[in-house]
């Protein structure tokens, strides 16, 4: 337990000075939110990748892994596709109209690009923003929670309530730059982890073992691409769900911030080979640690969940303890605890921005100085984490049945239909006017919810609907939305076309 306590303050005290070092750096409201545009490709890179990850990848993929097997390589894909997408199709046109605007935030690029008369859009995108990023943080937070109870023995909401104050004190007061700083560390720490324990794993037991022949004797869907049961229409409704996963990545604001913190273009062709390997590599191992654990510690005939947790999620931390000595468990304490906060830390910030930029200082206060906007920056950003707080641990209360794979989706495809729709016209479609967008953000909102809580439930086609999950048929109806409402509603004034 001590050499545990002492790993998990080294880097604690780690992500401390990154806030202290970083707060020295913020000279004015653009350092705070955006790095002031001065990020590498590297820095860039891993920030995004670990903010799109979090502890999803490394408790709730490998659990997939452990619970589906072969299939769960699906879900690889469509990550891959995502980020591939985001950076290769999307970044570069997103940074040079940013740049050209001079945005700060992802509101700022909006109302900017589709000239916006009114302060309509600032006030939707930053409800939609703090309701969602609420859900996303407080499954973050009970992820922390879990995450504590499964290494440490703790009491999961001591563990939540101790993540919670860790992550609020280096974001408030380093703001962007400590959080795409402890993200590249943290992605690093990720990486490096995913890769080397399948490895550590393959030769625990002499390289002997035929994982394959293995997972066939305990259930022969674990190998079959299609799932158990073979080639059907529920299991392809659950495969098209697990490609649409990368749908996310396509203008969620969280990651595209990123894009434009970075320093220039030519850091972007760079990063997006960075961004795309890491993907692959990262998704590909937390896969198979999942099934590696179903194949070291269950058997045919036993109930999987009774041993690795619901829905696997404890796959991990399972290889780890049975692997690996007391060291290395507490450097996959940290990891684990390293993917969770990088992703929080970016969304507090996104938070804090859409109140204090693009609320009060635009509609309210455009004089405002330096030093009270980044102080109410930092209350917003308290505020926001502590109903994320309660919102965890009411949750944690009322389901205790909830997994960490579908509880994260949840937010983060809130996020993604509510602005992917918007910032995917944006780019590629000079028609777009601010009533289209609008419109496309309200119905990507209320699909997300309409598809989540009520489709499923409709015979005899939910239990389709329920595979593919909320995010893909939200995000078709934003986009037609868009185009639709644009048409209807055009934005006359609107002549700028896109390079």
């Amino acid at each position: 337990m001590e050499v545990k306590l002492i790993i998990l303050f080294l880097y604690f005290l780690i992500l401390f000075f990154i806030g202290w070092y970083s707060s020295k750096k913020i000279k004015n409201i653009k350092d705070y939110y955006v790095g002031g545009k001065k990020l590498g490709f590297w820095v860039v890179a891993f920030s995004t990748r670990a903010t799109g990850e979090s502890a999803w990848l490394l408790l709730g993929l490998t659990g997939l892994g452990a619970v589906v097997g072969v299939s769960a390589f699906w879900v690889v894909i469509g990550e891959v596709l995502g980020v591939l997408g985001a950076w290769f199709f999307m970044a570069k046109k997103f940074k040079k109209l940013t740049d050209r605007y001079k945005s700060i935030t992802i509101t700022d690029y909006l109302v900017s690009r589709l000239k916006s008369k009114t302060n309509h859009l600032r006030y939707l995108s930053s409800l939609f923003l703090t309701f969602f990023i609420i859900i996303y943080v407080s499954a973050q937070i009970d992820a922390t929670g879990s995450a504590f109870e499964a290494f440490m023995d703790w009491n999961y909401f001591t563990g939540a309530v101790l993540g919670y104050f860790i992550v609020l004190a280096y974001v408030v007061f380093g703001g962007f730059i400590a959080v795409a700083w402890s993200d590249l560390i943290q992605g690093s720490l990720m990486f490096l982890a995913l890769v080397i324990l399948p490895v550590i794993g393959y030769y625990s037991f002499n390289g002997e073992f035929l994982i394959l022949e293995g997972l066939n004797k305990i259930d022969g869907g674990l190998i079959s691409p299609w799932g158990s049961g073979g080639f059907n229409l529920l299991n392809l409704s659950t495969i098209v769900g697990y490609l649409c996963i990368g749908l996310a990545f396509l203008g969620s604001p969280q990651i595209f911030v990123r894009f434009m913190s970075i320093k220039n273009e030519q850091e972007i062709n760079k990063g997006r080979w960075v961004a795309v390997l890491f993907t692959l590599i990262t998704d590909s191992c937390a896969v198979l640690i999942g099934m590696m654990a179903r194949y070291f510690f269950t058997e045919n005939g036993v109930e999987v969940e009774s041993i690795l947790g619901n829905n696997g999620q404890n796959s991990l931390i399972m290889m780890v303890e049975n692997l690996l000595p007391l060291l290395f468990i507490g450097f996959y304490m940290a990891v684990v605890l390293a993917a969770i906060m990088s992703t929080v830390d970016s969304l507090l910030v996104l938070a804090s921005s859409a109140f204090a930029r693009d609320i009060y200082q635009n509609i309210y206060n455009p004089k405002v100085e330096i030093n009270k906007l980044t102080f109410i920056s930092k209350v917003t950003t308290f505020v926001m984490a502590s109903v994320a707080l309660i919102v965890a641990i009411t949750v944690a209360n009322l389901t205790p049945e909830r997994t960490i794979f579908w509880f994260v989706l949840v937010g983060f495809h809130g996020i993604a239909a509510s602005f992917c729709p918007t910032i995917i016209l944006s780019l590629f479609w000079k028609g777009l006017s601010e009533t289209g967008a609008i419109a496309s953000m309200i119905v990507g909102f209320l699909g997300v919810l309409i598809f989540k809580f009520i489709v499923p439930n409709i015979e005899p086609y939910g239990i389709y609907f329920n595979n593919i999950a909320e995010l893909a048929p939200a995000l078709l109806l934003g986009l037609f939305t868009g185009y639709l409402f644009s048409i209807l509603y055009p934005n006359t004034d609107l002549k700028k076309e896109l390079d």
